[in-house]
């Protein structure tokens, strides 16, 4: 059963930077820490990655425990090793490197039975840039509004 939908989206990081280029990796997670995320506990809002020993590890991701599991469940915001091909390591590490980049989780969902994190390699924003997009937004509104209203009258 593959099931890309999103299990948990990081809409903060979307309104607070600026996302240049994704990527898809696997996660390292103990067997509570699946059934836990597959029921959509989990937040992604303060998550980032980051490189450790030549390993890319998610920081600060809140996986809720599992109330069935009891004494096999894991810290809840334990760093988390992230599965990526070494090229793909490469470059976006490379790229991260540039300077005032970072890569955050965008969202967490399900491929083929394996959690995936869908990464984002980010730039942050400026409080006028996140002004700017808002204003923008409201203004597509508004014309679809208007669009639609023409359609009917």
């Amino acid at each position: 059963m593959a099931t890309d939908a999103p299990v948990a989206r990081n809409r903060k990081a979307l309104h607070d930077y600026e996302i240049l280029e994704t990527f898809e990796a696997g996660l390292v997670l103990a067997g509570p820490e699946v059934k836990s995320i597959r029921s959509g506990r989990v937040n992604l809002k303060d998550g980032y990655a980051a490189l450790q020993g030549g390993e890319l590890w998610l920081h600060n991701v809140h996986v809720s425990p599992y109330e069935s599991a009891n004494r096999y469940n894991v810290d809840p915001t334990r760093p988390r090793k992230v599965l990526l091909h070494r090229s793909e390591l490469r470059r976006l590490v490379g790229r991260a490197a540039e300077g005032g980049l970072t890569i955050v989780p965008l969202d967490l969902h399900f491929r083929r039975g394996y959690a995936k994190v869908t990464l984002g390699l980010a730039r942050g924003k400026r409080r006028y840039d996140k002004r700017e997009s808002l204003r923008r937004r409201e203004m597509e509104r508004d014309v679809e509004r208007a669009l639609r209203e023409a359609q009917r009258g």
